[in-house]
């Protein structure tokens, strides 16, 4: 996790959002066990209830389960879930944007999705 915080939104929430890259990008997958809240706390210098109050986010959205005593663990099918339910808040609401933009600076689209198609394959060995 990046211990840089904005001011933007509140930590816990930030820390939430965090975690949710962390399950979209694999790095957390099903039933792997999150970052203890206290060593969460101790690392980024942050309250623990600040850390518990992202975490308990995470657990009222079911993407994080609560094992008594041994910690929060990722649910089985969180990254599926976090994929339709990103992709719809992108679709409602960035992408309206993102159009509104496109069409005030006069852009191109096609020529911007083949840009964008020839810069992500340039060095990008992940295709």
């Amino acid at each position: 996790m990046d211990p840089k915080w904005s001011d933007d939104l509140p930590i816990y929430r930030q820390l939430r959002d965090r975690v949710v890259a962390m399950i979209l990008e694999g790095v957390l997958g099903d039933g792997d066990a999150l970052p203890s809240v206290r060593n969460v706390a101790a690392e980024y210098r942050l309250n623990p209830l600040t850390v518990l109050k992202g975490y308990q986010e995470l657990v009222d959205e079911g993407l994080v389960e609560k094992k008594r005593g041994r910690g929060m663990f990722v649910n089985a099918g969180a990254r599926d879930q976090l994929l339709i339910d990103e992709r719809a808040r992108f679709v409602d609401k960035e992408w309206p944007k993102v159009i509104a933009t496109i069409e005030r600076l006069g852009l191109d689209t096609a020529k911007l999705l083949k840009d964008a198609k020839s810069s992500k394959g340039a060095g990008d060995d992940n295709d």
